[in-house]
């Protein structure tokens, strides 16, 4: 599996995420988070962060399976560190994504700026 970033924006990964699904929804996507890095380490407390060690890590990393109108998702993962998220959409050989739906969500997360609610 392979990804690239197509997407940087200046929100921590928790914000990123949050935006990300309401924009998506109002274009009539559907977001099924499957991973989410925070709740994962809550079993490994002493795992050491390749950047922060075991102490203040803010790294984040959540995984998404977005749906359209064919049945099968697209793959957006969201990573972040230091106050800043990448978006990426895997490409994985083994698993056919549709090209149409990735474009899609591309379009939509990069169209209108994801910007600080409120």
């Amino acid at each position: 599996m392979t990804t690239s970033s197509f997407l940087t924006v200046d929100f921590p990964c928790d914000e990123a995420l949050q935006m990300a699904k309401q924009k998506l929804s109002q274009t009539g996507l559907r977001a099924l988070q499957t991973f989410d890095l925070h709740t994962a380490r809550l079993a490994q407390p002493e795992c050491a962060c390749p950047n922060h060690g075991t102490e203040d890590c803010n790294c984040q990393m959540v995984i998404l399976m977005v749906y359209g109108e064919s049945a099968e998702p697209v793959t957006l993962i969201l990573h972040g560190n230091d106050g800043k998220t990448w978006f990426s959409i895997a490409d994985d050989p083994y698993q056919t994504s549709d090209a149409k739906l990735a474009a899609e969500i591309k379009q939509v997360l990069e169209k209108a700026p994801i910007s600080q609610a409120g």
